[in-house]
């Protein structure tokens, strides 16, 4: 049974053997087999997971590999296409890069039905800001999607204070809403390619990204918090408990 690893992609592609492959000695065919398995377990990042698929397509097999890094995934091919099975390979594309995310975050990339079902809760209001959420669902150094304007945000309260940015990276859409709070930089790095942006000016920090993030003006009103798109950024100090 093929067990989906936590990796952030999946490489899938069809795969299928010529004529001649299968008119070679079984001993020889495993031969080379074991070459390609020598192959692989020089890259222990790449997760081999390869099915028989007769009957459900025109291929023989599904090819599918698990990995966090596709420069591992491309390397790790490049070295099987050079091996001396590969020369009885008849098909091998195309092939399918995917991105690990939750059922909610593929919805919320495709603008799902739940964005419209939470602008229907929230709208704006004449000044242009949307209620969004509570402070007491703001927990320190944690980000929280919301939505505003059509738009994913994540909100973060970063020792006190609020902030608001564009929930989707500037380099590859991940949810920055599940990144990593830097409170001393006041800033989140990216939970796929580690681009980090500052949570003050959007600004890239480091990483891969090259534009900057979008920032919201932010400002409370008892224990609600709300947002609006940025013209200055206004940071919101949120009441300290006494």
């Amino acid at each position: 049974m093929i067990r989906p690893s936590e990796a952030r992609y999946l490489f899938v592609y069809p795969f299928t053997k010529t004529r001649p492959w299968y008119m070679l000695p079984k001993a020889e065919r495993q031969t080379m087999m074991d070459e390609h398995v020598r192959i692989g377990r020089q890259y222990p990042s790449i997760r081999l997971n390869t099915t028989y698929s007769y009957g459900l397509d025109d291929q023989e097999f599904i090819v599918a590999f698990e990995g966090d890094n596709p420069s591992d995934f491309l390397d790790l091919v490049m070295e099987l296409r050079e091996s001396k099975a590969s020369s009885y390979t008849l098909r091998d594309t195309p092939t399918f890069t995917c991105v690990q995310m939750s059922l909610w975050d593929m919805l919320d990339t495709l603008g799902g039905a739940g964005a419209a079902e939470a602008l229907a809760r929230r709208p704006a209001r004449a000044d242009g800001y949307t209620p969004v959420a509570t402070l007491a669902e703001l927990a320190p150094g944690v980000g929280r999607r919301v939505y505003a304007a059509g738009e994913a945000v994540a909100l973060f309260n970063v020792n006190g204070t609020v902030y608001a940015i564009a929930n989707r990276c500037t380099h590859a859409r991940a949810s920055l809403s599940e990144g990593a709070v830097d409170p001393a930089r006041c800033a989140v790095t990216c939970p796929w390619h580690e681009g980090v942006f500052s949570l003050e000016t959007g600004q890239v920090l480091g990483g891969p990204p090259s534009l900057p993030i979008a920032v919201y003006r932010v400002k409370l009103e008892g224990d609600t918090v709300l947002i609006a798109p940025a013209e200055a950024r206004e940071p919101t100090v949120a009441p300290r408990s006494s």
